[in-house]
């Protein structure tokens, strides 16, 4: 998932459900109209932190669980930028990043490391992290996790005659689980791979490294009921509410405002795949100082549950849950039962084969 975006309705409908001791303010963040201090890198009177992010609902959903709280405690003013991976690599090479703190996706940072674009973090300077309990697999020298998001399925609740697909395997029985199918393009993200060696029989500690032709072979076997490979988050959505197919791989949260208006849809958590956003610093950032306040503050309990409650994208801190509604927690990546249940992509098999099964994607879709 390129981009963490999700329908405006979902944001709207968690707004005003923002955690107790997260209050908000009415700052607008746009990247301009208030003058950076660009002095040290640790001035700690800095009056404006520049944060890249992806924008769209996702940002309206920092501004309001994470920078106007912030804003208000601290009287730092937080301006945001979105631009993307090569524009930020750009900056930073040449010595001028626009921006002092990132929220990217995890394998944004491994390509971040490798060109030694990002500071490696300080975890002294992030009280909030000593007892936070954030998964291994969201920690990098130059990256702490901030939440997870997660690829599920995604059925249609009127189309097997009262019967739940319940995993990957039942995915792939369209026997016993009748109709067309749907799952992503290499357009929108990378090729689920991991879904058909589990529909295969594949443990969930076992995939990694993936069997990249044992894999095809499964796919092999569905290819034909699948009616659409969707480069876009919201098409799975759209084909499941038109009954154009009965099943799809879809981006957790997408189909949440459509569930709430009565639509016959549900997701099914075994199997999930989980990818997270974390927090980074780039090489030659202005305010270094503010940069690591806004992510220890982000790092909170209580301001990892407002966010939640907002937006589904689910606590990078365990103890978030606590405080957590137990309508919104059931619906994260995060929850025990679905940590239990999927498993973290492996951004570095992905990082060194991702162009080799993108090619070999796109033959297999052409032939």
């Amino acid at each position: 998932m390129r981009d963490v975006r999700i329908d405006r309705r979902v944001f709207l409908r968690g707004v005003g459900a923002v955690a107790a001791g997260v209050a908000a303010t009415s700052l607008t963040a746009c990247g301009t109209g208030t003058s950076r201090n660009v002095g040290s890198g640790d001035d700690k009177n800095s009056k404006t932190l520049v944060v890249r992010n992806s924008g769209g609902t996702y940002g309206d959903a920092n501004q309001k669980a994470i920078y106007d709280p912030f804003t208000k405690e601290t009287g730092i003013q937080v301006e945001v930028v979105n631009i993307q991976y090569a524009q930020m690599l750009a900056q930073i090479k040449q010595g001028r990043p626009q921006f002092d703190v990132i929220d990217d996706s995890m394998p944004d940072y491994l390509r971040f490391d490798k060109e030694g674009a990002t500071e490696d973090l300080d975890f002294d300077r992030l009280k909030n992290y000593k007892n936070a309990g954030i998964a291994k697999s969201l920690i990098r020298s130059n990256a702490v996790g901030k939440n997870y998001w997660a690829s599920v399925m995604a059925y249609r609740t009127d189309a097997f005659g009262g019967k739940k697909p319940s995993s990957w395997a039942d995915f792939w029985d369209t026997k016993a689980f009748a109709g067309a199918r749907a799952l992503q393009s290499v357009d929108a993200d990378l090729p689920e791979l991991e879904f058909a060696l589990l529909a295969d029989g594949v443990a969930l500690d076992q995939l990694y490294p993936l069997d990249v032709d044992r894999a095809f072979r499964v796919l092999d076997e569905i290819k034909g009921s699948v009616k659409k490979f969707w480069d876009t988050g919201a098409l799975p959505g759209v084909l499941l509410g038109r009954e154009e197919v009965v099943a799809s791989s879809v981006w957790h949260g997408r189909l949440d405002a459509l569930i709430k208006q009565g639509s016959p849809l549900a997701y099914q958590w075994n199997g999930a795949r989980r990818q997270s956003n974390a927090w980074g610093i780039p090489k030659g950032a202005a305010n270094i100082d503010a940069a690591y306040q806004l992510i220890d503050f982000s790092l909170r309990p209580e301001v990892q549950a407002a966010f939640a409650e907002i937006y589904p994208m689910a606590p990078s801190v365990p103890a978030a849950y606590k405080k957590l509604s137990s309508a919104s927690a059931s619906n994260l990546a995060s929850s025990p039962e679905h940590l239990e249940s999927g498993f973290d992509l492996d951004i570095e098999w992905w990082h060194d084969n991702q162009d080799a099964v993108a090619k070999r994607w796109q033959e297999w879709t052409h032939a």
